[in-house]
Parts: structure tokens; C-alpha cells; sequence
């Protein structure tokens, strides 16, 4: 069995970012600064319309395992694509930079290979057109028990947990992953997920997961309460809660105490990633054994670097940032 310090279980979705305004947007139907699902058709008809495309193997946790290897750690991540052109350039382009890309593409699979259209606009806002594909089909035959169970920390996506496979994936690779000393946690990754799937992510979160990573609006959408309540309540039932605050910083809860951690505000160029790659830092520092301030302060550096920049992945050395802040 390999081990690894972080394995990530996620939508295998390539990133298909570009630039437009707002006229642009409103001509497409395109709701501006959220995420939306399409279907096949208007996924190829907003592919087609976009110029200067930058092409990037993501989907959230996958980005974040993409940021935990580049700061030299050992990662794997879970997904599926299949066997066409997208699906190819996604899996070698996660080996290529590190990472063990666990399952093959799928050959005749019956649906293409996940993507995601991205829309920045020049205020650094973002719109994110996403057809799921073939990665939302994950069960528990897509995720080894050799390497759940190898794994020092497992980083769950809320958004498979949209079916009732992902959900079974999901508690059998956490359980496996804990049997073995490793700990597992979940990104919220959406609200309106949660509202679909409440009672099932609290049950999750109590009874297999030892932490949570969410922004505000996640975060409250758990208990459809205030922040402060929320937090409360899902510290009651999960030992670490991280909830990011945009530009007010990030509170971590462990164990009844609790840090708040300010962050230095930056206008975004793109923040494609942003809470991705706060998890990337945060799960490095976890990995490394640092305390939770310090991991938080990873996080921010993360979040700031990916922001100032297209794309949803690290373009500097982020250990170079964290030495010359003092964190390692």
C-alpha cells in the first residue's frame, strides 16, 4: 500500500477559462458570479463562443491536491473521465504535475469528460458554467480501499454528494481512511447542495468526518441559521471546523477554543480557485503538523497568490512565500 499525505475525492472537470464583459454575459444568458449547471447542448454552444481559452485539469479538490503537491507533499486524487480528448489531457496533466491520478479513463463511456466555462469579467468576477459529464458517476468501486486506506488526511468534495453513490463512496473511503490512523474531512463546497442533502451531510459530518472546510454561506446553510449559531452548532458534532470569511479572515474551532485569523485584502484578477487553494495551504499545514493559526495563515497566503492571477492553480513557489513570512 502507498501512502500518501493527502487524496482527494472529486468532480474531474477541466477548467475552460476566458474573458468577457457584461455585455457578453447578458447576450449568453450567462448569471454573473455564480456557478451553473448545463446540460450537453449549451455546454458545446458556450464552448464554441469563448476566445483565449485557457485549458486546466480542475474541479475543486482537485485543485487543492494540485496546491498540496506543489508544496512537495505526496497526493492522489480520485475522479473519473473518459477516454476523449478532454479526458486524456486531464489525467496526463495531473501525473505531469505530481499527482497519482488513481482511476484511467473510461473507454465507451456513455457521457463526454466534465468541463467547466468560465466567464471572468474585468472587475475579477467569475461565472462558471459547469457540465458534470461522467465524473458525477463515482461509486465505491472507483475509490481502492489501498489507497483511502494509505491516506494521512482524506479530502472529500461536497458536490458528488449530490447521488447516492457518491455518498456511499464517500463514508467507506473516510471509514477507510480512519481505520488506518488518517483523518477525513469535507469541502461544503456549495449551499444549495447542502439544502438538498441536509440531513445526510450532518449525518456525515457527525459520524465519519473529522473536519470541515467552508466558506459563510456554507457554513450557515448547514443548521439555515446566522454564522455564529452555525459555527456553534457544527462544532458540537465535528472535532475542527474552518469557515473563510472573503475578505474578513478565517475562524477555526477545535475542541471548544477558537482562532480568528485576519487576512490583507487584494483586489482579484480571477478568483477562480480562491477557496480551493485556501484548503490546499490549510491542508499543508495540517499535513506538516503545524498548529491552526499557522495553517489558516498558509491558507490566506494560497488564496492570495491564486487570486492575483487566471486560473485556478499556484503560479509561484508558495514555499518561497511561506519562508519569507515566517511560517516555515
Amino acid at each position: 500500500m502507498k501512502n500518501y499525505e493527502v487524496v482527494g475525492i472529486g468532480n474531474a472537470v477541466v477548467d475552460v477559462i476566458t474573458h468577457a464583459d457584461d455585455s457578453f454575459l447578458d447576450h449568453m444568458g450567462i448569471d454573473k458570479g455564480i456557478m451553473q449547471l448545463v446540460d450537453q447542448d449549451r455546454s458545446e454552444k458556450l464552448f464554441a463562443s469563448m476566445n483565449d481559452r485557457l485549458q486546466t485539469p480542475g474541479g475543486a479538490v482537485a485543485n487543492t491536491v494540485a496546491g498540496v503537491g506543489s508544496l512537495g507533499l505526496q497526493t492522489a486524487f480520485i475522479g473519473r473521465v473518459r477516454d476523449d480528448a478532454l479526458g486524456r489531457f486531464y489525467a496526463s496533466a495531473m501525473t505531469d504535475n505530481g499527482i497519482d491520478f488513481v482511476n484511467p479513463p473510461v473507454p465507451n463511456g456513455e457521457v463526454p469528460t466534465s468541463r467547466c466555462m468560465i466567464f471572468v469579467t474585468p472587475d475579477g468576477e467569475r461565472s462558471l458554467n459547469t457540465y458534470l459529464g461522467i465524473s458525477t458517476g463515482l461509486t465505491s468501486d472507483d475509490v481502492p480501499e489501498t489507497v483511502s486506506g494509505g491516506a494521512k488526511i482524506m479530502f472529500l468534495e461536497g458536490y458528488l454528494f449530490d447521488h447516492d453513490a457518491g455518498k456511499t463512496a464517500f463514508r467507506e473511503a473516510a471509514r477507510a481512511t480512519k481505520a488506518a490512523g488518517g483523518i477525513a474531512g469535507i469541502a461544503i463546497s456549495d449551499p444549495f447542495c447542502v439544502e438538498r442533502h441536509r440531513a445526510d451531510f450532518l449525518s456525515l459530518i457527525e459520524h465519519d468526518l473529522d473536519y470541515v472546510i467552508g466558506n459563510q454561506h456554507e457554513i450557515e446553510s448547514l443548521f439555515e441559521t446566522d454564522l455564529e449559531t452555525s459555527l456553534a452548532k457544527t462544532a458540537e458534532i465535528c472535532p475542527l471546523v474552518v469557515c473563510t470569511r472573503s475578505g474578513d479572515g478565517v475562524t477555526v474551532i477545535s475542541d471548544g477554543q477558537r482562532i480568528d485569523v485576519p487576512v490583507q485584502k487584494v483586489t482579484p484578477v480571477d478568483a477562480t480557485g480562491a477557496g480551493d487553494q485556501f484548503a490546499a495551504g490549510f491542508l499543508y499545514g495540517l499535513a506538516t503538523k503545524r498548529d491552526l493559526e499557522t495553517c489558516a495563515k498558509m491558507g490566506n497566503l494560497c488564496a492570495a497568490e491564486v487570486i492575483s492571477h487566471v486560473g485556478p492553480r499556484p503560479q509561484v513557489e508558495m514555499m518561497q512565500i511561506f519562508e519569507a513570512e515566517g511560517l516555515v
